[in-house]
């Protein structure tokens, strides 16, 4: 059996190189990133004032609707996990680390400042929402082990190691502002 071969590179033809190649990923994880970053927002946008996407005006935070009453108690039912989950629902302090969890997970990560922590935030959320429903059959999922949260999970993980060829982002400015401590980047 013979060693593979590279096929030769016709004269003239143009080879772009590794660089330039690659250098669309920085980018692609950004857009990631942004559109974690809006995902996890736009839930606290909605739950706090209620626009009637999931969660209706009456349920809204502002007019004292709890943001995790409705998803613990209702996604938990036949969870392995339902009595954990249910005795968290609704509970005041549960309700604001929920919401600023939500808050900070958005921020953080559009504008691309606090990222490491924001994704370490958002995968501990996104895991327990997983937990909640969790076996997923019983959610009318189509796959017994994987959904939404464990896609958007692996997302927060390229954001959260793709933090040193930042790109779309207040990161040069916050590296200044902090220094040499990446935990913070």
């Amino acid at each position: 059996m013979s060693a593979p071969t590279v096929a030769p590179v016709p004269a003239g033809a143009a080879v772009a190189p590794v660089a330039t190649r690659t250098a669309a990923l920085p980018i692609a994880i950004a857009v990631a990133r942004i559109l974690m970053g809006f995902y996890f927002l736009w839930a606290f946008i909605d739950k706090t004032f209620g626009l009637g996407f999931a969660t209706p005006a009456e349920r809204a935070w502002v007019g004292g609707g709890s943001p995790t009453t409705g998803f613990l108690t209702n996604a938990t039912t036949e969870s392995p996990f339902a009595g954990v989950f249910s005795a968290l629902a609704g509970n005041a302090l549960v309700d604001w680390l929920f919401m600023l969890g939500l808050l900070g997970v958005g921020v953080s990560l559009m504008l691309g400042v606090g990222v490491r922590i924001g994704a370490i935030a958002g995968t501990a959320m996104l895991l327990l929402m997983y937990l909640a429903e969790f076996p997923l059959t019983l959610t009318g999922a189509t796959n017994p082990l994987i959904d939404s949260h464990i896609t958007d999970i692996s997302i927060m993980a390229i954001v959260f190691f793709g933090v040193y060829s930042q790109r779309l982002s207040l990161a040069r400015t916050w590296r200044v502002i902090v220094g040499d401590k990446t935990w913070l980047w």
